[in-house]
């Protein structure tokens, strides 16, 4: 399988790969989690090229997960914000956050705590069964058929 590829791949995996899949855009949304918006800011933190952040943040526009506004007229100049596509990935980070924090922040612990602004508690990213609300881990999932395992079998040569 291509890098090029994945998109069209009958894998929810394969095509959010597709879009989220390479680190510098993993990187990126980190920072418009944590509120930054600008250009100029996303490529002095990340300390990488302007064509990379050029591009990662082209195809977040794209793909619907970023949208941009303008904040200046003469030069327009834009900022990237959080789509509603964009904020359901938050899920995605803070899993991405707590995995990194239990197994890489090292014996000071993690780099940066989140906070409940409802209840004013620290917290870590939990997984629940959202119909019965209780913590679910790998050992209690089972994977099965979806519906569109059958459009692939009706599609395959």
């Amino acid at each position: 399988m291509k890098w090029d590829e994945l998109a069209r791949e009958p894998c929810s995996v394969a095509r959010s790969l597709a879009v989220i899949g390479d680190r510098w855009t993993l990187m990126i949304l980190r920072d418009v989690f944590l509120g930054v918006r600008r250009f100029e800011t996303f490529q002095a933190r990340l300390g990488i090229s302007r064509s990379i952040v050029t591009e990662r943040l082209n195809l977040l526009v794209a793909e619907g997960v970023l949208e941009r506004r303008p904040y200046q007229d003469r030069p327009v100049r834009h900022e990237y914000r959080l789509t509603a596509k964009g904020l359901d990935l938050h899920p995605v980070i803070m899993a991405i956050v707590d995995w990194g924090d239990r197994h890489y922040a090292g014996a000071s612990g993690p780099p940066i705590l989140r906070r409940h602004k409802g209840c004013g508690c620290d917290f870590h990213a939990v997984q629940v069964c959202s119909e019965c609300g209780d913590p679910v881990t790998a050992r209690d999932v089972e994977a099965r058929p979806g519906p569109g395992a059958a459009a692939r079998a009706a599609l395959a040569p």
